[in-house]
């Protein structure tokens, strides 16, 4: 099994294709009760693509819809702020019912009480991109290192799974390396197709993919595998994750790398936190370390973002994991969806860090 070819120079490190939101969030006050939040921009693909820029000191840049109203004034404002580089198909509001850039609603929760996040996604401008929306050759023309998008993306519309595709294809044709995070979204693959159909585009779009990254229920779900029930084995044993990659790497023989993060829930600000990768044929794993949890939104976003800027610097395999494990704990302690960290954090926390650690 050989291992990634990554290029060593291009304008950008990094490119993600996804739906930027704004998630408002009241804190661990239940939204029905909020009489004020904060506003964190986010997005899947995107949170990658920031925490690659903000920590990481990487060239990033987001492929999107933007909407030409206050909101997406907010949304691309932090979008500059993260330093990540935007590629925006621009859409008109017509001042009453959009299209518009889709919120996110939660609340943190605490101890006992779970959080909860739900979506207003109605008439979302994301959801309307399609094949031909964007001029990947002049995008990818001065250099991209590695491409990235995800399965929240994918389930929005019929159109946005080919687009992903059409994406990748291009990617591959200039020297990227590309990476496609299943996150499987039962509830938006529902709207419009179910299981069956979201198996049927995440297998379109995986055949141009390098990298994948998801736990063993999205490979089961997005990928059609069937598998053992997922809430049967402990959320921190490997087992049935490693147990699916013969059967990724058999159907998809040109997937390099597949990773996940491993955690199990004692109370909402109570995890314990490890992650796995299988890479070029060997396994790798984290440790287990114990996380007080502000904000568990964006976790394994983070743990993807510390992974692959450890792949494209050229890092050992069992290291780009620990980067990830480390970004993601420590993004976990931040509110918000991305980064707050810093390089020389996480790099001390993938050491040992001073948190207690049980190996």
């Amino acid at each position: 099994m050989t291992t990634l070819t990554i290029r060593p120079d291009g304008a950008l490190d990094f490119l993600s294709l996804g739906a930027l939101v704004h998630r408002l969030d009241p804190g661990i006050i239940p939204f029905r009760k909020a009489s004020h939040c904060d506003i964190h921009v986010s997005g899947g693909e995107y949170n990658v693509a920031a925490n690659l820029s903000d920590c990481f000191g990487m060239r990033t840049a987001v492929a999107s819809a933007m909407v030409d109203y206050p909101v997406g004034d907010l949304i691309a404002e932090r979008v500059r702020a993260a330093g990540v580089r935007p590629f925006y198909k621009r859409f008109a509001h017509n001042g009453v019912n959009g299209p518009n850039m889709a919120a996110v609603y939660s609340d943190r929760g605490v101890g006992v009480r779970p959080p909860v996040v739900f979506y207003n996604r109605a008439n979302e401008a994301a959801a309307q991109l399609g094949p031909g929306d964007f001029d990947w050759k002049a995008i990818f023309g001065d250099g991209v290192r590695w491409f990235h998008s995800g399965g929240i993306f994918a389930s929005l519309s019929r159109t946005t799974g080919a687009l992903i595709v059409e994406a990748m294809k291009a990617a591959k044709a200039a020297g990227a390396v590309t990476s496609f995070d299943l996150n499987f979204r039962e509830k938006l693959w529902n709207l419009w197709g179910g299981q069956k159909v979201a198996a049927e585009v995440v297998e379109q779009i995986v055949a141009h993919v390098d990298v994948l990254i998801g736990n063993e229920e999205d490979l089961q779900k997005g990928l059609g595998f069937p598998g053992p029930e997922v809430a049967a084995a402990s959320k921190l044993d490997p087992t049935a994750f490693l147990g699916l990659i013969a059967k990724v790497v058999a159907k998809y023989p040109h997937v390099r790398a597949v990773a996940t993060t491993l955690r199990e829930v004692h109370s909402t600000n109570r995890h314990s936190w490890s992650a796995v990768a299988w890479v070029a044929g060997q396994t790798h794993q984290a440790p287990t370390a114990e996380l007080d949890v502000v904000d568990r939104v964006g976790g394994g976003d983070g743990f993807a973002s510390g992974f692959i800027y450890g792949l494209l610097t050229g890092t050992p395999a069992e290291e780009a994991v620990r980067l990830g494990w480390a970004h993601g704990a420590l993004l976990t302690t931040f509110p918000g969806d991305t980064t707050m960290a810093t390089l020389a954090e996480v790099r001390a926390f993938a050491k040992g860090g001073s948190a207690r650690i049980q190996r």
